[in-house]
């Protein structure tokens, strides 16, 4: 390679030093906040056979994941370690754990008569169950608070619980614990364990990596800068980075969405969320040409909750050949009954003269930026996200163009809303989701109408709800 590496004191050892100190922690309550696939999950799972499956073994172990998914990799890995440590154990696959809610666990049974339970994210499954508890990506469950109320009393008679994660924003629960850690006094106890990506790097992580990545791999020819970077390059954006790889929580109250409100909008790993279900469908776009991006945001109306069904992002496309993508989502938009909102500002005013003279005014709206137009999107948008009435995908770049925007107040007392310029646009998805929002929400009104076509109404934005006849 002809790089210089840092090499492991034992080369040969399965473990890097960071996840036998992890391994070899016996505390009751620990907790480890890390850097994404640096290896910390496969090691909880060698502990938890080696626990589980030695002689004189007491306990079982409940698994918290964060979706079916993970629930079954988390198990195989387990059966891998039974190998290693040449423990007799069975795979019982899935199983129904609990009669009444016909919860169900991956199950791997050892010749000790105890098991490790896999499980997905439902709190619920961990109530009335005695045991180890492993809660794996703490922070990306839907209620963090939740599911420690649930799964803590369970190892009040033996057993230990483990709490692994990526941080997710600084008002989540997972970040609460570890700032009770290192600056409340520590008064529940816990044992814990930092470990980031340069720590990682720092302890020979590239070094195992490269052992089992294909000599092909371009991880081969990078010593641990290199791979810093390469990795920091693939993020959507510096606080992503920060977040999930080097333990520093995003800050939820400059940014306008918090990180747990827009986890609990999007639609559960492994959902086909593109599927139509028949309901009236809406649309935003977010109009870009160069710097910015051309955002349409389709969501569909099913009872009060709009699920998204289709998102295009364009860049770098003249206006006919993006119009070419837009223009049958716009036909099938209006054939449905419903309304898209677009950017008509600077460049979307041709744009909004063309749809509205192609899909006329009912069908498509005309929405300038303006300060108050921003705040009056803004608002409903998080709206939605609190009563629990909007579904979005689970996607980096949707989670930065979300986090991006920050509510910020004037020396005037004014509220304007804003977005660093990243090469991956200005928050054009936050903003498309938001006149996709506003179209649905305009589609139980009154026939829309410009307002200059309205008897003695003043000249406001057609936004503004409180307009007052002159």
């Amino acid at each position: 390679m002809g790089k210089a590496l840092v090499i492991p004191d034992n080369p040969d050892a399965i473990f890097l030093p960071y996840q036998g100190a992890w391994i070899a922690d016996e505390q009751r309550l620990k907790l480890m906040e890390k850097g994404r696939q640096i290896g910390i999950s496969w090691s909880t799972a060698y502990a938890g056979v080696a626990r589980t499956g030695r002689q004189g073994a007491r306990h079982d172990q409940w698994v918290s994941s964060r979706d079916d998914i993970q629930a079954r990799l988390f198990l195989e890995d387990c059966k891998l370690f039974t190998g290693v440590l040449d423990m007799a154990a069975r795979d019982l696959g899935e199983q129904i754990i609990d009669d009444a809610t016909r919860q169900t666990a991956y199950v791997l049974s050892f010749a000790t008569g105890k098991r490790i339970n896999s499980m997905s994210s439902n709190p619920d499954a961990q109530a009335g169950k005695r045991g180890g508890r492993i809660l794996d990506e703490f922070a990306l469950h839907p209620d963090p608070r939740k599911l420690w109320s649930i799964a803590y009393p369970g190892i009040t008679w033996g057993g230990n619980m483990e709490v692994i994660s990526t941080h997710r924003g600084s008002h989540n629960f997972f970040n609460q614990l570890v700032r009770e850690i290192k600056e409340g006094g520590n008064p529940k106890k816990i044992s814990l364990h930092t470990v980031t990506l340069q720590n990682a790097l720092d302890q020979g992580f590239l070094y195992k990596l490269q052992k089992s990545l294909p000599d092909d791999a371009e991880q081969q020819d990078m010593d641990e800068a290199a791979y810093f970077d390469f990795v920091k390059s693939g993020c959507a954006d510096e606080e992503s980075f920060l977040q999930e790889y080097m333990c520093q929580p995003a800050d939820d109250d400059a940014a306008f969405l918090e990180y747990d409100l827009i986890a609990s909008a999007e639609y559960p790993a492994g959902t086909d969320w593109t599927q139509s279900q028949g309901g009236t469908l809406f649309a935003g776009v977010d109009i870009g040409r160069k710097h910015d991006l051309t955002v349409l945001w389709v969501v569909e109306l099913l009872g009060d909750v709009l699920y998204t069904r289709h998102i295009e992002a364009l860049k770098n496309m003249t206006k006919g050949d993006q119009e070419k993508i837009l223009w049958p989502w716009f036909e099938t938009i209006k054939a449905s009954g419903g309304r898209i909102c677009i950017d008509a500002t600077g460049l979307g005013i041709g744009w909004t003269d063309d749809a509205q003279a192609r899909f006329g005014k009912y069908s498509v709206e005309g929405v300038t930026f303006t300060a108050r137009v921003k705040e009056q999107l803004a608002y409903p948008l998080r709206g939605k996200m609190e009563d629990r009435q909007l579904r979005i995908p689970h996607d980096k770049h949707i989670r930065a163009d979300l986090r991006a925007v920050t509510k910020q107040t004037t020396v005037a007392g004014n509220i304007r809303f804003t977005a660093e310029r990243t090469p991956d646009g200005h928050s054009d998805r936050f903003w498309a989701l938001a006149l996709a929002v506003q179209a649905a929400g305009e589609s139980n009104e009154a026939p829309w109408r410009p307002l200059s076509d309205l008897p003695g109404a003043t000249h406001k934005s057609e936004l503004d709800q409180n307009w007052i006849p002159a």
